[in-house]
């Protein structure tokens, strides 16, 4: 069976979104995108939790970028400090003590609101109209996961959820075998895979395929704008990593890839499939078991994006964030 895009997602429309991350540069540029294209997002609130950095540092993150983009208006919840059941496994390495290096982002004024970020997310699925609210996630899912063994009610009520999250031809970035965010949380990567709900993935398969090269980088500078400005010297900062680790012209660049698909699905391509998480293997552990030739007969559970179109990524992503201050 030939790869595919979903059919169904080519017309573009005003998504409701809640967003779960902890940025990391990636994500950072992800947030920036969405803010960027307020004609198609109407974000409702920043989740944030533990993963690349401490949860300290991702909530104050989501502050900056927030400030940085003009829209101190959204809110910013703070989520799990902790995966479910797991210590936390951080990527200092690659994204620096603060989780957002690079660009010297001065001390937000915003706060982050009072309310914790799971029970944000019961609130507002359950007071917004069902099939209305879409999940963005950037992060370990951790939040959402909880949300929903606390509050099985909200489940059906989800829209769908679009995720950066595992990997399966091109294995793994934190291990041999696992993607960063799934590896993170395992457990939550599973309640949620196990939900029922429209899922849609966006791993390392395809994501490693959207390199920021130095051209791409320039792009961002280019505009004259602070946030582009911001940009590409976060991901300066955070592409040193991944270029001596891989050797390529351009380190990945995975959070974007997330809008990027709820904006222009046509420029990637994939299946549905079944998808699963490891949860005890020696080896594997935290690794995204996909059946993506159809062998195993599985009930399919998500649209697995093996691959994108590179230069369409880079240009929508500089536009949006073109559009801020």
């Amino acid at each position: 069976m030939a790869a595919r895009r979903r059919a169904g997602d080519d017309q573009l429309m005003t998504r409701q979104l809640i967003i779960l991350t902890d940025p990391g540069q990636d994500q950072a540029a992800a947030i920036l995108t969405i803010l960027g294209r307020p004609d198609a997002f109407e974000v409702l609130g920043l989740v944030a939790t533990a993963g690349n950095i401490g949860l300290d540092h991702t909530l104050g993150n989501c502050l900056k970028l927030l400030e940085l983009a003009g829209r101190p208006d959204i809110p910013v919840f703070a989520g799990a400090p902790l995966p479910m059941r797991r210590d936390l496994v951080m990527a200092e390495h690659v994204h620096g003590p603060t989780g957002l290096d690079g660009p010297d982002l001065p001390t937000p004024a915003i706060r982050p609101q009072a309310q914790h970020g799971v029970d944000f997310i019961i609130e507002t699925l359950r007071s917004r109209p069902e099939g209305s609210v879409t999940i963005c996630g950037l992060s370990p899912l951790t939040n959402l996961a909880l949300a929903f063994r606390i509050a099985p009610d909200i489940v059906p009520r989800v829209k769908e959820i679009v995720a950066m999250l595992g990997a399966y031809f091109e294995l793994g970035n934190i291990t041999p075998t696992a993607e960063f965010n799934c590896y993170v949380d395992p457990e939550a990567a599973d309640v949620v895979l196990r939900s029922g709900l429209k899922i849609t993935l966006l791993p390392l398969d395809v994501t490693h395929q959207m390199r920021s090269t130095r051209g791409r980088l320039d792009a961002f500078s280019a505009l004259g704008n602070r946030s582009g400005r911001a940009t590409d010297e976060m991901l300066t900062f955070s592409e040193a990593f991944d270029l001596k680790k891989y050797g390529w012209d351009g380190a990945p660049l995975h959070g974007p890839c997330v809008p990027a698909y709820m904006l222009a699905p046509e420029i990637f391509d994939g299946r549905t499939c079944a998808v699963e998480v490891e949860l005890t293997g020696k080896l594997t552990q935290g690794m995204t078991v996909v059946d993506y030739w159809q062998i195993t007969g599985k009930a399919h559970n998500a649209f697995w994006v093996r691959s994108g179109d590179a230069n369409a990524y880079y240009r929508l992503i500089t536009e949006a964030i073109g559009n801020l201050p």
